[in-house]
């Protein structure tokens, strides 16, 4: 089954203020190397060797559109499109809108492959074993969900409590969401083994997340093909109607689906990943990630 990398770029980065600013927010930054968060996600593809990924799809704020071409050009790297948002309305809309759009061009049934556009990964091998053992359970498993082994306590990441182990695919069953710790919390969870952070990294299919939203968000799933099928083609852009998508609810992937698909018969696969991730939300991880010189600047 084709597998489509879905590239969330809508974030403003308003936790690294004010070196992320809300006009050029910290994934169009090179904060850990020459190249920017963006940039380096893209990359990240073509280094996947035993994966057949297709041309990813960018969704995008509006406002940022050449700052996504210009950067995508610097590393020669072409998407299948670059969807623009006109207003920011969380991560459901915005992968409804790509699901709507791949029904609008023709597309049945593929794999998505949906990933933040500002996060860290150092393990590359470890990433891609990941996402094969994803992809290889999607016949079973409506969605999967890539779960950040811990190392420590953290009170800033959603957690998720592992269930049952899959020995075949070397996964787990979703037990439940778990919001925000405080630091109590954050320190069982840690020793307990039994948790993962959430990543807000995904592998499911476009249809299984279209009737995810008939179920539990219609109006997102309304808004959403409505501002596809009024969308304007625009070069390499494909803009969605502006007074069809701001209707959409502004609500996470977790709130409008994950969590309410949980609480029904469906089951939800997370895989493991321990590969250096970082989502750089902090002064602090940006700090640990980042090169020094000898002076510890």
């Amino acid at each position: 089954m084709q597998v489509i990398p879905v590239i969330l770029c809508g974030g403003s980065g308003k936790r690294l203020w004010p070196l992320s600013r809300e006009s050029y927010p910290k994934q169009f930054l090179p904060l850990t190397s020459k190249k920017t968060l963006f940039q380096e996600t893209l990359i990240r593809f073509n280094e996947l060797k035993n994966i057949n990924l297709s041309k990813p799809i960018i969704i995008s704020n509006d406002e940022h559109r050449f700052i996504v071409a210009e950067q995508m050009n610097q590393i020669g790297i072409d998407a299948e499109t670059i969807i623009l948002e006109p207003i920011g309305r969380n991560t459901a809309p915005a992968i409804a809108a790509v699901t709507e759009y791949l029904v609008h061009n023709g597309n049945e049934e593929v794999l998505l492959l949906v990933l933040p556009s500002d996060h860290l990964i150092h393990d590359i091998r470890s990433f891609g074993v990941a996402i094969e053992n994803a992809i290889n359970i999607s016949d079973r498993s409506e969605f999967t969900l890539f779960g950040i082994v811990p190392n420590g306590p953290n009170t800033n990441y959603g957690y998720i409590k592992k269930g049952k182990h899959d020995d075949k695919s070397n996964c787990h069953l979703v037990e439940k969401f778990v919001e925000k710790p405080n630091l109590e919390n954050a320190e069982k969870f840690y020793n307990s083994g039994n948790y993962l952070w959430n990543s807000g990294m995904f592998i499911f299919k476009n249809t299984a997340y279209a009737d995810a939203l008939v179920e539990y968000a219609p109006d997102i799933k309304k808004f959403a093909a409505e501002s596809v099928k009024k969308a304007k083609k625009d070069q390499d852009f494909f803009r969605l109607h502006k007074d069809s998508f701001e209707q959409c609810p502004d609500i996470s992937i977790d709130y409008a689906v994950m969590e309410k698909v949980l609480t029904s018969e469906t089951e939800i696969s997370v895989v493991s990943l321990d590969a250096g991730w970082d989502d750089l939300g902090s002064f602090s991880s940006l700090w640990a990630n980042s090169k020094l010189d000898n002076k510890t600047n």
